[in-house]
Order: C-alpha cells, then structure tokens, then sequence
C-alpha cells in the first residue's frame, strides 16, 4: 500500500530512496536545500535526492528527478545501494534504502563556455548550488555539521563503500 513521503518520515517507515551525485573531476555538484522543504530546509546536500513514485523504477526516477530539481538531465551510473536511519529533525526519521547513482562531467563541460546550466533550478525545491571537493565538504562539515543534511554526513563517511568517485 502507498504510503507518502511525509508519512513515511514521520513513522520512520522503511522505504526506497534515490540519491544522485554529478561530479566534474574532483568537484561534486552539491545543493541547498530550500528553506520551505517540510525538513532539513536550508542544509546542504548531495545533487540530487528523491523517493520513487508507486511502481517507479528508481534510475527512471533518478534520471526524473534531476531534471525536475535542477532543470538538466545527464547520463547516470548505478553505485549500488546504502541503508540508514537519520533523524532529520522536526519529529521525523529517515530510515531509507537508498539506490545511489553518479554521473562524471569533463571541467569544460561543467566549467567551459556552453556550462551545465546551473539556474534551472526548481526554487521551491533548492536554495542555491555550488561545487565543491571532498576536502571542502570534510572541513566544513567538521567546522560546522549542521549546515549539512545527515544523510549527506553519512554519505562521506561511506564514500568508498558507495563506490563513488575515489577522486580526493
């Protein structure tokens, strides 16, 4: 039976999840997310993460989903699947089988005239982007974690288990 994604995070409900992470050599695209999200309004993220429609395959919902976040689509690699539980705050949990995919841009496409567009963005659901490597991410994360969204924090203590980009 159906249950919504609010629901779900409200009972800590298992469910099915999609993350995705676009990297432009040693920079991952990440996201704020929007202040008016009903959790973790305003934290930083992966590039892209969502929950399957009923039925949804989740690299359909994961190639989906990326362009209706952040206005581009692009080809993605299945990584493999990741379980956690996190409290997100406001009474609710996420306790998700999350299926992660990447997806590798050259500097030029990504830097270079004709970029990725990067104001496509849907508002209501990112604040801004930005790139960063996985150094960055480490330090500011130590500096101060609750500018990052938990299953983000996750995410980099896992990054080799996840079979994400090993560039550093």
């Amino acid at each position: 039976m159906p249950v919504g994604k609010l629901e779900a995070h409200q009972r800590a409900l298992r469910h099915v999840a999609v993350s995705i992470f676009v990297f432009a050599g040693d920079r991952l695209l990440i996201q704020r997310r929007a202040f008016g999200k009903y959790h973790s309004g305003g934290q930083w993220a992966n590039t892209c993460c969502t929950h399957p429609r009923w039925g949804e395959a989740p690299a359909t919902c994961a190639r989906r989903r990326l362009g209706e976040e952040l206005g581009f689509t692009l080809p993605l690699t299945a990584r493999g699947v990741v379980d956690y539980r996190a409290n997100v705050g406001n009474g609710m949990v996420e306790n998700e089988h999350v299926h992660v995919f990447e997806a590798n841009l050259s500097a030029s496409a990504a830097f270079g005239p004709g970029a990725l567009p990067l104001d496509r963005f849907d508002p209501s659901e990112v604040q801004s982007v930005a790139w960063r490597d996985r150094g960055w991410l480490r330090s500011a994360i130590d500096r101060n974690a609750g500018d990052f969204t938990p299953w983000f924090r996750i995410y980099l203590d896992r990054w080799t288990e996840l079979g994400l980009s090993s560039r550093d």
